[in-house]
């Protein structure tokens, strides 16, 4: 499963950036969705100036160079009211562990705003990109999606090492035993049947 380090303003030493490791999920537009403590440094550093970057990096091996990256830049707020039951359901399904965090009230969600983003896929392959660049599809309805995932646990012919923890038009993430992983679709799925077939494959690729 790819990592994210929130890099912060640090208010002192003033100016400084503050990365901190931070486990995430993504909104249904794929923006990183991250549940911090009011008492943290980062909290307060985003209360302070809301600028951020937020770096994500997978790799298959200890390889970190040849593994992909990106880096987003904009600005983190508080996630909306109405926003907050979608966003915790979403990101316990990635994150089951937080349910305890989310009972002390301390923690909150926040979303990020993106603005430009540097994407590196290796060596030579490289570039910025406009936050509209990142998902320019409806991103799928979290109904839809929860039809999915039970049409996935249904399934006679998933192994029952894999879960689902999440799909969209572009690929499914997914768990098992030993690790999280994602599996990207040959191209965008637009209607639910084309994402039903793109799901079954997966499966039947990882029997």
């Amino acid at each position: 499963m790819p990592n994210g380090t929130l890099a912060t303003h640090s208010r002192e030493p003033h100016g400084f950036p503050y990365p901190t490791a931070l486990p995430f999920a993504l909104t249904a537009r794929h923006v990183p969705i991250i549940l911090i403590s009011h008492l943290a440094e980062h909290t307060r550093n985003l209360q302070a100036d809301a600028r951020a970057g937020f770096l994500v990096t997978h790799s298959a091996s200890d390889a970190i160079l040849e593994g992909q990256r990106l880096t987003m830049l904009g600005s983190f707020s508080p996630a909306p009211p109405e926003s907050i039951d979608e966003l915790s359901r979403r990101y316990l399904r990635y994150h089951p562990d937080a349910v305890s965090y989310l009972e002390l009230g301390d923690f909150t969600f926040w979303t990020m705003s993106p603005h430009r983003m540097r994407y590196i896929g290796g060596f030579g392959a490289m570039g910025w990109l406009d936050a509209a660049e990142l998902d320019p599809l409806e991103p799928l309805s979290e109904i839809d999606e929860l039809a999915l995932l039970t049409l996935f646990v249904n399934s006679s012919d998933r192994p029952a090492e894999l879960g689902l923890l999440g799909i969209d038009r572009y690929g499914c993430d997914l768990r098992s035993a030993t690790s999280r992983d994602r599996f990207t679709f040959d191209r965008p799925k637009e209607t639910f049947a084309e994402l039903s077939a793109a799901m079954k494959d997966c499966i039947e690729r990882h029997r």
